[in-house]
């Protein structure tokens, strides 16, 4: 026999022999198990209570960790954003037409410093939007002007007024074109 069985059999012969300190003792032991089980509850609570926080912190962790990557991956956003328009009227420069050989010179100089323009943005993942003979992509591309044109299927990009560019997968600016009706 268990000891804890013996031990209850003793209570039990003793409640006998002793009625009243044996309703004494189970209101005791009655009172024992209401705290157990009350303890029980709360350690049960206390241990959700750790679950869920340590799941609160485990997604905190990855949402700043995600964070920290996008505005790592897009840092250089707003730099170019603001290069953008002079980088238009460079190349509205580079494109006038001259017989001077004095301002051809110039203009080779001009293109070369716009060649690395933007070597030095796609380096940053800035990238030119492609459109003129693709089909129109409101994501890519902001339709200015629609034009019919014999030959030409309906909602294709026919020229670009103004180049769009895009960093990584994000558009900073959408191409602003013209399209066939």
């Amino acid at each position: 026999m268990s000891e804890q069985l013996k031990e209850d059999l003793k209570t039990e012969v003793s409640c006998e022999e002793n009625s009243e300190e044996c309703s004494e003792s189970q209101v005791n032991g009655e009172a024992n198990d209401k705290k157990e089980v009350d303890l029980q509850a709360e350690v049960n609570r206390l241990n959700d209570q750790l679950l869920r926080n340590q799941a609160e912190l485990q997604n905190f962790k990855k949402r700043m960790n995600d964070e920290r990557i996008k505005a790592n991956k897009y840092r250089s956003q707003n730099l170019a954003e603001a290069i953008l328009p002079a980088l238009d009227t460079f190349e509205h420069a580079i494109s006038v037409t001259t017989e001077d050989e004095t301002i051809k010179n110039f203009l080779v100089g001009f293109e070369m410093i716009h060649k690395q323009f933007i070597e030095s943005l796609a380096t940053e993942g800035v990238e030119i939007i492609e459109a003129v003979g693709k089909p129109f992509d409101p994501n890519f591309h902001q339709a200015v002007m629609q034009e019919e044109v014999a030959g030409t299927k309906p909602g294709i990009v026919l020229a670009e007024m103004q180049k769009g560019y895009k960093l990584k997968d994000r558009v900073i600016r959408p191409s602003m074109v013209k399209v066939s009706q």
